[in-house]
C-alpha cells in the first residue's frame, strides 16, 4: 500500500489550500472528500476582505463584485449605511473559487479521491490509516500524518478525541432574482433572525444571495424573509433551493493530535460574530502546514510536536476570536428595542464615524472593531443601561484588554 506523506480528509476550500501548500513544499498529498463532484453549492456568502483576496491571490475572474457599501436596517427599520471611499470586501464565486484551488493543488500533484466519505481513521505508531467508503465497496489510505479539514463536523471530530464545540448556529441560504438590489443589506430584530441577522448580498447582475443566521427553524425564518422582501418589491423570486449548515462559534478545544491536524471550520476557526470562516481558515491553513512540514522533514509528529500549531494559531486569532464571541453573546442579550437603541447611539454618538474613518480596521477582523469601540463612552453607558449579566460584560472587556472602569 502506497503511503502519503499527509492525507487531508475534506476538499473545501481550505482542505485543497492546505493540499496545495504542503505539495509545494514536497509532500506527496492526498485529498479524501466524500462529495463525488467539487462543484456544488455551499452555504457561504463568499464576502471577504480586501487583504483576504491579496493574501491568498484570488483571481479577478473570481470575483462577483467588489464591496465599498452596506446598509444596516434595525429591528423598526431604521437604516445605518456603512460606507467608505475604497472597496473594503469582495463577493467571490464560491464554487469557482472551490475548483480554482482545487485545480492548484493538482498542479502540484495532490490526488483526490472523490465520492469517498471516511468511514474510519486509525492512528498507528508509524501512519494515520483513512477507511472511506466507495462505490461497491471501500478503499484504505495511508499517510505518516493527516489533515482534517472537513468543514462543520462535530461528531466526526469527537470519535477522533478532540473534544467537543460547545456552541453553534445554523445558517440558511438561497439565490434570489433581485434586480433592485446593489448593495449589502444586514437586517435586525426577533422577527428576521432571533438573536441574530439576516443579509442580503447581490452577486452577478440582477441576482443576490439571501440568508441568516438562527439556533432553530433556520429554514422557517429564511422562508419568512424571502416572502417580506418579495411581497415588498425587494426581489422578484427565489430559487427555491435552500442550503443548510452548521457554524462553530467556539474552536475545537484540541485542534492537534498524534500525526493529525484539524483546520478550518472544523477546528471552529470560524469569526463568530458574522459566522464567517473563509479567511480564518485559510490563515490557519497556513501556519499548519509551516508547522506539518517541519514535523514531516524531522519525522516528529507526537501531539507534543504537533501542539506549537494551535498555540500559533491562537496568538494570530484567539483575541479575535474570543473577542467576537463574547460580543456576540452581549448581542444575543439585547431586546429588539435595545438593538435600535445601540444603533442610534453608534451614528449620533459620532463612533460609527469614528470606526468608518479608522483606517487599521478591516471587515475580515471584526474583533478589533469591537476592542476600539469600547474605548468609546457612549457605548460604555449603553453597556451599563441594558443590564448585561456581569459575566458577559466583564469577559468582554477583559478580552478587549479593557478594564470594567474604562474609559
Amino acid at each position: 500500500m502506497h503511503l502519503y506523506d499527509v492525507a487531508v480528509v475534506g476538499g473545501g476550500l481550505t482542505g485543497s489550500h492546505i493540499a496545495a501548500r504542503l505539495a509545494g513544499m514536497g509532500h506527496s498529498v492526498v485529498v479524501i472528500e466524500g462529495k463525488r463532484s467539487l462543484t456544488e453549492p455551499v452555504c457561504c456568502t463568499g464576502l471577504v476582505s480586501r487583504e483576504c483576496v491579496s493574501a491568498f491571490a484570488i483571481e479577478e475572474d473570481l470575483i462577483f463584485r467588489w464591496v465599498k457599501s452596506a446598509r444596516m436596517l434595525s429591528p423598526s427599520g431604521r437604516s445605518l449605511k456603512l460606507w467608505r471611499p475604497e472597496p473594503q470586501a469582495a463577493v467571490v464565486d464560491r464554487v469557482s473559487l472551490n475548483v480554482a484551488m482545487v485545480g492548484r493543488a493538482q498542479g502540484r500533484g495532490v490526488r483526490y479521491e472523490t465520492g469517498a466519505p471516511v468511514a474510519g481513521v486509525t492512528t498507528t505508531d508509524d501512519c494515520v490509516r483513512i477507511e472511506a467508503l466507495r462505490e461497491g465497496g471501500s478503499v484504505t489510505l495511508e499517510a505518516r500524518a493527516a489533515v482534517i479539514a472537513t468543514g462543520f463536523s462535530p461528531a466526526f471530530t469527537r470519535r477522533l478525541g478532540l473534544g467537543q464545540i460547545t456552541d453553534m448556529v445554523m445558517g440558511a441560504q438561497t439565490e434570489v432574482v433581485a434586480p433592485r438590489v446593489d448593495e449589502v443589506r444586514v437586517y435586525f430584530g426577533a422577527e428576521v433572525a432571533p438573536s441574530f441577522f439576516a443579509w442580503v448580498v447581490p452577486t452577478t447582475a440582477g441576482m443576490a444571495l439571501v440568508g441568516l443566521l438562527s439556533r432553530k427553524s433556520p429554514r422557517v425564518y429564511l422562508q419568512r424573509l424571502v416572502s417580506s422582501l418579495t411581497d415588498r418589491g425587494d426581489i422578484a423570486s427565489s430559487s427555491g433551493n435552500v442550503l443548510v449548515g452548521g457554524i462553530p462559534l467556539r474552536p475545537l478545544p484540541r485542534t492537534y493530535a498524534d500525526r493529525m491536524l484539524v483546520v478550518g471550520t472544523a477546528a471552529g476557526q470560524v469569526k463568530p460574530t458574522t459566522g464567517g470562516g473563509i479567511y480564518c481558515g485559510l490563515i490557519c491553513a497556513n501556519i499548519a502546514a509551516e508547522y506539518l512540514h517541519r514535523a514531516l522533514v524531522s519525522d516528529r509528529l507526537s501531539a507534543r510536536h504537533l501542539s506549537g500549531y494551535q498555540r500559533e494559531w491562537k496568538r494570530v486569532l484567539g483575541q479575535e476570536l474570543r473577542i467576537g464571541y463574547w460580543a456576540r453573546r452581549v448581542y444575543e442579550h439585547l431586546s429588539d428595542r435595545q438593538v435600535d437603541r445601540g444603533m442610534e447611539m453608534v451614528e449620533s454618538s459620532g463612533l460609527l464615524d469614528a470606526l468608518l474613518n479608522d483606517k487599521d480596521l478591516s471587515f475580515d477582523w471584526p474583533g478589533r472593531a469591537v476592542a476600539r469601540a469600547l474605548r468609546h463612552q457612549a457605548l460604555h453607558a449603553f453597556l451599563r443601561s441594558v443590564r448585561l449579566p456581569a459575566r458577559l460584560r466583564s469577559h468582554l472587556l477583559q478580552d478587549a484588554g479593557h478594564s470594567a472602569e474604562e474609559p
